[in-house]
């Protein structure tokens, strides 16, 4: 079955999940776990992503973010592409850190959202990293601490959380702890990690349950958590973006009609960019190139480096680099 599109638009809630490639550790030491924070205090502030909730374990990590401007993809891509090659080389490896694709749950908010936070914060007790609520106050790599206002993270958004709680700062950070503290013996809580209605509903024998009833109209997809209204709006939108991918290739739009779009703005032969080559002008060209295939036909970095001989690290940096040039100077796929 072929995977699903991921969905995203500015101001969406997600609940994103990292993982090492077979489960092995993408944290070793403190020093990666030191590095991946420096990355997301540069990074969200630079995309105007919005950060709620986060936690470092051994093998994977969780985050909540609120999208800006920036498509989710694009913030993950650069977030995880610079983790990881400063990580093998640190640790003098080669090959793929991160299982193919991290996973991305978009959320209701108004019904989930002190649950992930509380959900997200208590990884390491469950995970049996630390025993209880007061090392977790103490411990450096999860989002709590800063709640709570033991560790500054001015990329973290403490505010918002805690508007949640109450009315002023100590009120809600007292608050905040019961909360937390009475989710440690709720144990797992898998229904937190999507599924749509076929979550919040308690499972596929109850989203039948209810179809039996005559409730036929029951929306679920394993991309959302929500209920079944939210599933729909949810689908509804993302459905405008994918459209377009659909209607561009539609029209014949592949990587080498892409191609020849760009050998038109660089003055140079399609052929040209499809290569390999090191000069600066093919540089940017091929830049541009895979910055278009990505973002307006999907194509994904894995399929994009066979195709272009390159390694998927140095696709996504090329993306990175055709954004800014499409950007600074108003070029487009289509005029």
């Amino acid at each position: 079955m072929p995977r699903q599109a991921r969905l995203d638009a500015p101001g969406v809630l997600h609940h994103i999940i990292i993982r090492g490639i077979e489960r092995r550790k993408i944290f070793t030491n403190d020093r990666d776990r030191e590095d991946f924070l420096d990355r997301l205090a540069k990074l969200l502030p630079e995309t105007e992503t919005a950060c709620y909730a986060w936690v470092f374990i051994p093998n994977h990590a969780h985050f909540l973010f609120r999208t800006g401007l920036v498509p989710l993809a694009t913030v993950m891509r650069r977030l995880l592409t610079g983790y990881a090659v400063s990580f093998n080389c640190r640790h003098k490896r080669h090959g793929q850190l991160f299982q193919n694709r991290y996973k991305s749950i978009v959320c209701q908010e108004d019904v989930y959202f002190k649950e992930l936070v509380r959900y997200i914060h208590l990884n390491p007790v469950r995970a049996g990293i630390i025993d209880d609520l007061k090392e977790l106050n103490r411990y450096p790599y999860c989002g709590h601490s800063t709640v709570i206002g033991k560790k500054k993270r001015p990329w973290q958004d403490v505010d918002y959380v805690l508007g949640y709680f109450g009315s002023t700062a100590k009120s809600a950070r007292k608050a905040y702890v019961n909360y937390v503290n009475v989710g440690i013996g709720q144990g797992r809580q898998d229904e937190l990690t999507g599924g749509g209605l076929i979550r919040s509903a308690g499972g596929w024998s109850e989203v039948k349950r209810l179809r039996r009833l005559g409730q036929t109209h029951v929306m679920s997809d394993e991309r959302i958590l929500g209920d079944s209204e939210f599933v729909e709006s949810v689908l509804s939108r993302a459905g405008e973006k994918y459209e377009r991918h659909y209607e561009l290739k539609r029209r014949g739009y592949d990587l080498d009609r892409i191609a020849e779009r760009v050998a038109e703005i660089y003055g140079m032969e399609p052929r040209e960019i499809l290569c390999r080559g090191k000069q600066q002008r093919k540089v940017k060209a091929r830049s541009l190139c895979c910055f278009w295939a990505v973002s307006e036909l999907g194509m994904s970095l894995r399929e994009l480096a066979r195709r272009l001989e390159m390694s998927p690290p140095a696709v996504g940096f090329s993306v990175e680099r055709g954004e800014a040039i499409a950007r600074e100077n108003g070029y487009h796929l289509i005029d």
